[in-house]
């Protein structure tokens, strides 16, 4: 690149030869001139980014063309190009310019040069100047649209290709050393011919405003020409930087000026062109863009400020240890940056927590007050923490929110942002207003105009001109300028014009202004007065200053007016020729605010009316009456600021401004009066500058209204102009009060004109009453207010008060204002107030009706006490008496005071207060208003009927006999037929929808909506996911449910219950049964019962199981049936729920236990407790003295029939004490206790009930181990055990084995045998160490059981254990 401008090798064959070879890339220029002092940029580019070096050259002069000698020591060491104070050759120099270039006119694609002689003397050959050129105030660069040129004596800037960008007030600043002098004049830019007729012009300026991975924000300038047609949109291309392919990133035109591009390659540069579309077609594109790269600025600038170093001949490559994936947090600080009907653009902080990897992003979207988040991104997450997103549904609300995502998953969201609706934010401003033309040249006029308020953003103005009577309109500028003012050339002499003004943002265009006056274009003509009394002006440039501080030599100004009423001209003056930066011009003077030569006010006629267009009076308008109370309210070294009050009498129209005399009083005697200003002044105060310090000086006012100037104030006393150092404020001026009632009023002010050395910061407002002295002020507000005015409140009816008002900043208080008042407080009578109305369409106003008008009085609106006049967001109608301000769309901006004032009586006024309570109250109401709607008592609701059926329903308040029903399923109405029955009951208000039943197809949402007169109403009921399947579940449960009560049925189903006796009882209860029903039991499918009697009562059918144990686990299922049909309830006595019922059983067997009781046998001592019968799950255990009894020979514990005893042979002294027995049910113990202890010896001989006999029956009989079995068996893993056991009862005991408390059950491996009802065999083939632990034998019969337990220990063999403890230590050591 040269100066940022891609050098092109093939236009230049022989000037540059660029190579690359191995990685070392060269550029060669040959022949070397002046032209190729330039900046040089190499650039890299891949997609990580882009890197660039680089380079300036500056050209010299060969040495040999001068002699050096000519030059002091050090001098031939400067580059001739740069600007050198020549201290020594000359004490001043003289620049002037020659052959210079006019105001111009040009056309987009055309080539054009503007260019003067610079002459400059004393002449050095040896220094040279410097040459800058600026556009409307900023430096211009060579680029490859421009460039410029110096041969030594002539300055030239060249344009390769116009473009409406280039439109502006072009300055050639020529600089000698401390020295400068500069040139300006206007260039216009006239849109190129469209290439279909009717067709837009191009727009212009199109720059990035963002850029990163994901998207580039593109905005532009509309166009002043839309060929005939409004602009229905905009087309953006763009285009790959070194491809000539051009691609359209829209599908749709976009009306806003600012548009984000997607679907670009990240790293890559682009650049970009706009077209405008209207109803004709496609216009000619715009002038590309500057180069921008898809890449987060962030990314930009590490990668530009990354330092390079010098080659080492080794590249070596880094790789980051890989790290365990963690899971990114949310991201933070999400917001809506920007948001138009056609995009809305996210922006947030990436999260805290995301690992080392990159991270990306997924973002959501809901509708505002659901749930129902959607990706957008689904296919492509994005790599940068900006979003734009597309295809939102204009005018709905919704919500954001975004998840980031890497290699380890998803991470949460963030929160959510507040609801924001897709629509244009910026609203497309209004029309300027008070269009004024002014003379200027034979072939320019100059236009001013008001900028329209509330306007946000503004780019600029386009005006235009037409002949007038003619209609047809052309541009005056194609490119839109900035301020209030603008300077129209190139119309013809003696030809009358009018114009107009249109303000452009992003948003568009505004309306066209009203048309100006017509105005004939010829040069302004006006008085001059003698330059000795011509005010010191200051000749620096206004905007191009020499920010050195430099002298600046330049010709006298010209004037703006007359210097003093009364004098007499001493020549003609010129037209005027110069203008500030953004007018057609040419002067070496700049002065911001020069107008044209003007005539005393006093004879003037209105600004901007022409001579031969004098205005016409309108009827009952009169001239205002004179001001008054002028008080000079600031005083500096050379000037004053003066105050006064307006007059009594406006003449029926509104004061458009002010004109101020001024004269000096030397030794009490007055001069000649002079005007202060040119143009009126719309405040009642007025800076008065150029006056002289220490000098006296009196003023008189004259105000203006539509139908002229009204008679001067009286002369005000004498002022000395002198400075005020004071740091505290000056005092508020134009105090005025209002909204007189007996109880209070509002005062309104305007800020000090001179703020002190701090800005003013709140107000104090003073109350006395009229008749008290000036130690009797009293202060309204503790704290300081913002406002500039303030409702008093807790007036006296009757007494009349005065007020002032003092400004505060932080240097302190300042002086306080003129006295308002004195003003009686009283309600007059007739006094009305302003009223808030809601109509029937929900329209809200405020309205307030005078009956005390005069034919010259209007309504005037405010807010806050500042006029709404051209507000956007109200409508004002006024008709007779009666006036109404309507709320376009209240809202919270329009919270505050809204005040009518009535001009032309004597204070007339009312205003009414919208807080936030009001704002929501005439929302609500306006809602009610608008869409009444019918009052619901129950909101819908579905419920299912006993046949299944749905039944779908919802109740009013009331309906009248109007009153229809819409049924909505899914958007879509449905109507009465064999799927849906619906039903109004209009008496009572219930609407009611039945279906027999529900189908998949009918998941959704239901809405009835009611329409009642103008009244409406709805409710919404959802049935969707799992609500829907529970309530079709629900609806064909119910279904079944009435198809099975049809016939027999069980009213309640199979159950079970455990009785008195340890008895299962298992029952249900049956209806619809009649003598031919069946009822038939089973249990594992295998019939077990039938039941034709039907002797239950009250339909319970019970089937009793005695003795209940593991035998009776299993399915059990009663089935009823008759030729009606059948029905059948099953009852699972498996797993748990067997569990749960023997726990049940077990329970009540331990709470059918005796107390334990004590019986004398022939071998010592049992204790014993009967139980309605024994179950082996019941698990019994036996303690002494706390301690659980250990069962040996002596002492042995079991069970005979339904007596558990405890057997204790051969009692000792140490058996005497407490004994505990405990049966346990699964989850609960259940104790008896006994106690041996004392005379409890005695008892040894009782028998409780029972024999000695029979126990000792039983005792000989019951089942017993006789022996064979050991205490612990050792035995080598491999072996086979086999144990032998002796059993003895009678009858012959039944036999069981255990393993560690379980059953055993008998296989290959380990073989169980019981021969002959006496010996058991126990085998095992081929211990393993898997066949260790505990194994015991359960002998039992009907008098008892007894259990014998011994314990298997199998070993590894010798070496094997070796082996063993070997791996063992070399495991220890490693571990170690």
């Amino acid at each position: 690149y040269k100066n940022q401008v891609p050098i092109n090798v093939h236009a230049n064959p022989e000037k540059y030869i660029i190579e690359s070879r191995y990685g070392m890339h060269t550029l060669e220029i040959n022949a070397c001139d002046f032209e190729d002092t330039a900046q040089y940029r190499v650039s890299a580019m891949n997609v990580k980014g882009e890197l660039s070096a680089y380079a300036s050259i500056v050209v010299k002069r060969y040495k040999g063309e001068f002699d050096e000698t000519r030059f002091h020591a050090g001098a031939s060491t400067l580059p001739l190009s740069f600007a050198v104070t020549p201290y020594g050759y000359a004490s001043k120099f003289e620049i002037h310019f020659d052959e210079k270039f006019d105001v111009s006119f040009g056309r987009e694609g055309e080539t054009m040069s503007l260019g003067c002689r610079v002459v400059i003397s004393p002449e050095i050959k040896r220094f040279q100047p410097e040459i800058q050129w600026y556009r409307n105030g900023a430096p211009v660069s060579p680029s490859k649209w421009v460039q410029t040129h110096w041969s030594g004596e002539r300055a030239t800037l060249t344009f390769s290709h116009l473009n409406k960008e280039d439109e502006g007030l072009y300055t050639i600043r020529v600089r000698m050393g401390d020295y400068y002098e500069q040139y300006s004049a206007y260039v216009f830019v006239r849109d190129a011919d469209a290439e279909i007729e009717g067709a837009p012009a191009s727009p212009l300026d199109v720059v990035c405003l963002d850029a990163n991975k994901d998207y580039i924000i593109i905005s532009w300038k509309q166009p002043a020409v839309d060929g005939g047609s409004p602009i229905l949109g905009y087309f953006i291309d763009k285009c790959e930087v070194g491809t000539d392919n051009w691609s359209q990133c829209n599908d749709t035109p976009v009306k806003f000026a600012r548009f984000p591009v997607t679907g670009l390659i990240e790293g890559r540069s682009y650049i970009f062109r706009v077209r405008a579309v209207n109803k004709t077609g496609i216009g000619l594109p715009s002038r590309v863009s500057e180069p921008v790269a898809a890449l987060d600025p962030a990314e930009k600038a590490r990668l530009k400020s990354r330092p390079s170093a010098p080659w080492t001949g080794q590249i070596i490559v880094t790789e980051e240890e890989p790290t365990e994936g963690i899971v990114p947090g949310p991201p933070t600080d999400l917001s809506v940056t920007e948001a138009t009907r056609s995009y809305v653009v996210l922006s947030w902080k990436p999260p805290g927590q995301r690992g080392h990897e990159g991270i990306m992003y997924f973002v959501e979207k809901c509708e505002t007050g659901t749930e129902n988040w959607q990706r957008v991104n689904t296919e492509l997450p994005v790599k940068s923490p900006r979003f734009a997103l597309f295809d939102l549904a204009e005018g709905k609300s919704y919500r954001f929110r975004v998840r980031c995502s890497n290699s380890a998953g998803v991470g949460e969201p963030s929160e959510a942002t507040e609801g924001t609706v897709v629509g244009d934010k910026l609203d497309i401003p209004k029309a300027p207003s008070k269009i004024i033309p002014s003379r200027d040249t034979d072939t320019s006029v100059v236009v001013t105009w008001e900028e329209p308020k509330e306007a946000k953003e503004l780019v600029g103005y386009y005006i235009e001109a037409s002949v007038a009577g003619s209609g047809e309109w052309q541009p005056c500028n194609n490119n839109p300028v900035k301020g209030s003012r603008f300077t129209c050339h190139g119309l013809v002499t003696g030809q009358s014009y009018v114009f107009r003004v249109r303000a452009v943002n992003a948003a568009g265009l505004s309306e066209y202004s009203q048309n100006s006056e017509a105005i004939e274009v010829k040069a302004a003509i006006g008085g001059g007065v003698s330059p000795a009394v011509w005010p010191e002006v200051s000749a620096v440039p206004g905007g191009l200053a020499d920010s050195r501080g430099g002298v600046h030599e330049a010709s006298p100004p010209a004037l703006q007016k007359d210097a003093w009423l009364g004098s007499k001209l001493s020549k003609a003056s010129l037209p005027s020729s110069s203008h500030k930066l953004g007018q057609a011009g040419v002067s070496k003077v700049s002065d911001p605010a020069q107008e044209e030569l003007t005539p005393s006010p006093q004879k003037a006629a209105p600004q901007g009316e022409s001579k031969s267009d004098p205005l016409k009076k309108k009827k009952d308008i009169a001239a205002p009456s004179p001001p008054s109370d002028i008080t000079c309210l600031e005083s500096f070294r050379d000037s004053m600021v003066l105050g006064w009050k307006q007059p009594d009498n406006t003449g029926g129209a509104e004061i458009t401004g002010y004109y101020v005399n001024y004269r000096e009083v030397i030794g009490g005697v007055p001069g000649k009066w002079r005007e202060a200003n040119i143009k009126a002044v719309s405040d009642a105060a007025y800076k008065i500058s150029n006056l002289k310090e220490n000098m006296v000086y009196q003023f008189q006012v004259a105000a203006m209204n539509i139908a002229g100037l009204g008679v001067p104030s009286a002369v005000s006393k004498c002022f000395t102009c002198e400075e005020w150092t004071i740091a505290v404020p000056g005092p508020p001026h134009s105090l005025k009060y209002s909204e007189v009632r007996k109880n209070s009023l509002v005062l309104q002010w305007k800020p000090p004109l001179h703020s002190g050395r701090t800005p003013v910061t709140g107000y104090f407002v003073d109350m006395k009453e009229a008749k008290a002295k000036d130690d009797q002020w009293r202060g309204l507000n503790e704290a300081a207010i913002k406002s500039n005015y303030l409702k008093v409140q807790g007036l006296k009816e009757g007494v009349s008060y005065v007020f002032r008002v003092r400004a505060i900043n932080q240097a302190g208080v300042g002086k306080p204002s003129d006295l308002a008042g004195p003003v009686v407080a009283e309600t007059r009578p007739g006094t009305k107030e302003v009223v808030v109305n809601v109509d029937d369409d929900g329209v809200i106003s405020l309205n307030f009706e005078c009956d005390q008008m005069t034919p010259k009085s209007e309504f005037t609106w405010s807010k806050d006490y500042v006029s709404t006049e051209d507000s956007p967001r109200l409508e004002v109608e006024s008709k007779g008496n009666k006036t109404k301000m309507t709320f376009k769309d209240l809202g919270p901006d329009d919270l505050g005071i809204y005040s009518c004032d009535v001009t032309d009586t004597d204070g007339i006024a009312s205003s009414y207060l919208i807080d936030e309570e009001e704002l929501k109250r005439l929302l609500a109401l306006s809602q009610e208003h608008k869409f009444p709607t019918v009052p619901i008592k129950s909101e819908l609701a579905v419920e299912i009927l006993e046949k299944g059926q749905v039944r779908f329903w919802m109740q009013a308040e009331k309906l009248s006999g109007n009153a229809k029903v819409n049924y909505i399923f899914n958007d879509k109405e449905i109507f009465e037929g064999p799927k849906y029955k619906m039903h109004i009951d209009r008496n009572t208000g219930i609407i009611e929808m039945f279906m027999e039943k529900l189908q998949d197809e009918d998941e959704g949402t239901y809405t009835f909506q009611i329409q009642d007169g103008k009244t409406t109403g709805h409710s919404t009921l959802v049935l969707i996911g799992d609500v829907y399947k529970k309530l079709q579940k629900e609806a064909e449960f119910q279904r079944q449910e009435w198809i099975r009560k049809q016939g027999p049925h069980f009213a309640e189903y199979l159950s079970w219950e455990v009785t008195g006796e340890c008895n299962v009882l298992l029952k249900c209860k049956v209806a619809n049964i009649k003598k031919e029903t069946h009822i038939v039991w089973y249990k594992d499918e295998r019939e077990i019962s039938v039941d034709e009697k039907h002797d239950f009562k009250d339909g319970i059918c019970t089937l009793l199981i005695t003795e209940f144990s593991k035998k009776d686990a299993g399915i059990y299922e009663v089935i009823l049936k008759d030729d009606r049909g059948k029905d059948k309830s099953r009852l699972k006595l498996v797993d748990e729920a067997f569990k749960e019922l023997m726990t049940e059983v077990c329970k009540t067997i331990a709470l059918s236990a005796s107390d334990l009781k004590i019986q004398s046998t022939a071998e010592g001592i049992r204790l014993y407790s009967f139980v309605t019968y024994y179950l082996d799950d019941l698990k019994v255990n036996w303690s002494h003295n706390g301690t659980a009894i250990k069962y040996t020979d002596r002492v042995k514990s079991g069970v005979t029939g339904e007596q558990i005893w405890l057997q204790i042979n051969e009692p000792t002294p140490n058996d005497k004490g407490k004994y505990v027995m405990e049966l346990f049910d699964g989850k609960t113990g259940h104790q008896k206790t006994v106690d041996l202890s004392g005379q409890g010896i005695q008892i040894f001989c009782l028998y409780g009930g029972v024999s000695e006999k029979q126990a000792a029956i039983a005792e000989k009989n019951r089942a017993r181990v006789l022996g064979g079995l050991p205490d612990v068996v050792t035995i080598q893993e491999g072996k086979a055990l086999n144990l032998t056991c002796n059993v003895w009862g009678d009858p012959t005991p039944e036999i069981s084995w255990l393993k560690n408390e379980k059953a055993l059950v008998a296989d290959e491996h380990c073989v169980l045998k019981f021969e002959s009802g006496r010996t058991a065999y126990f085998t095992i083939n081929g211990v393993s160490t898997n066949d260790s632990g505990k194994y015991g034998l359960v002998v039992k019969n009907k008098y008892g059981s007894e259990t014998s337990d011994f314990t298997v220990s199998v070993f590894i063999p010798e070496e094997e254990a070796r082996k063993a403890i070997l791996e063992s230590q070399k495991g220890g050591q490693k571990s170690k």
